[in-house]
């Protein structure tokens, strides 16, 4: 629960994150603090090949790992970075980013990811931290590329000094965001037309998903804990809030967030008069939360969401796939889409 909070705190400054905030397992989602500086590079600054920004996915410049296209230049958080070959040995310390390489195809060319990336079983896990990156335990592992989910410990700086060049992609504002994520890396490895595919797929499957889920005329609303003790939530201006607004959802955190960083703590009492249709637990490995523990809380058996649980309107999610940005969101969308319809009969 320590590391929850901490997390949690860290989410409270930067005030927008992704999912259920995010840069490691378990239990929730972290965005990363400050912007970091400037551009990073890796070998010559010519200025062919290449090119892609995280921040669309119709940014990436066709690419494929039979046909790489190098130079590259990609744009992440810490600005521009210039690949003059196909990494060989990437180092993963985001755990949305270890599960984007291996879906992408390039699973070969990890050679170490962060102590959180438990996705996919083959990925090479180590004691590396993300949260506290440590530069010369990182270059050990004589990487030609390292991926970060935050700039912690002036890590991009710090690998700089050591000409190790970074992509720092951060818990994304959008689906768009996180496509865009996908295709940056496919372009910065040499599998831009594999993260092509992967992101077309996706849309296709979340869109589908979404329109599969019966519209009320009266807009549920829903509580989408974070972690508890102390009943965080995320609201609509969150990652995870972005997408669940695409169900025409009312999210009941989003009047009580009132220093907008986006991630309130609510009290029984609030959330009790608020009564949710649907109560999504973000927290199921971490704090061990259920339906049965949410029906225990004092006066939550008035809650609607209590009140209906015996047709799935209590719905316990993996911290992990909430906690992430990867392609495994799809099966987070499609449990909220069967959530949806079963709360309506």
């Amino acid at each position: 629960m320590h590391s929850r909070l901490h997390r949690l705190a860290r989410h409270a400054v930067v005030g927008v994150i992704a999912g259920s905030a995010l840069l490691a397992a378990g239990c929730s989602s972290s965005k990363s603090a400050a912007a970091g500086g400037g551009a990073s590079s890796s070998g010559s600054s010519s200025s062919s090949g290449a090119a892609t920004s995280a921040g669309s996915s119709s940014a990436a410049t066709s690419a494929s790992s039979s046909a790489a296209v190098f130079p590259a230049t990609v744009t992440a958080k810490n600005g521009s970075v210039k690949l003059t070959a196909q990494p060989k040995k990437i180092v993963s310390l985001s755990p949305s980013a270890t599960e984007d390489l291996f879906a992408i195809g390039a699973g070969p060319q990890v050679v170490a990811v962060d102590d959180q990336s438990d996705f996919p079983a083959a990925a090479p896990k180590t004691a590396l931290s993300g949260f506290k990156p440590d530069a010369e335990a990182i270059a050990k592992y004589n990487p030609d590329l390292v991926v970060v989910a935050a700039d912690s410990s002036k890590i991009v700086e710090e690998l700089g000094k050591l000409n190790i060049p970074v992509l720092w992609f951060d818990a994304p504002n959008s689906l768009d965001d996180a496509y865009g994520q996908i295709t940056a890396l496919g372009t910065a490895t040499g599998h831009a037309d594999e993260a092509g595919a992967k992101v077309t797929d996706m849309k296709k499957e979340i869109t589908v998903a979404i329109a599969a889920a019966k519209k009320p005329a009266t807009p549920l609303k829903y509580y989408y804990e974070v972690g508890t003790p102390g009943n965080y939530s995320a609201t609509s201006k969150t990652f995870i809030g972005s997408i669940l607004s695409q169900f025409g959802l009312t999210n009941v955190a989003d009047p009580a967030d009132k220093s907008g960083a986006g991630y309130p703590q609510l009290s029984d009492e609030y959330l009790v008069t608020a009564a949710p249709d649907l109560v999504f637990l973000a927290d199921t490995k971490c704090c061990q939360q259920t339906t049965a523990t949410v029906a225990a809380r004092p006066g939550w058996a008035a809650v609607p969401a209590v009140k209906n649980a015996a047709k799935g309107t209590i719905v316990g999610l993996d911290d992990d796939i909430a906690s992430r940005w990867g392609p495994r969101l799809v099966d987070l969308v499609q449990q909220v889409s069967d959530a949806v319809n079963k709360a309506q009969g």
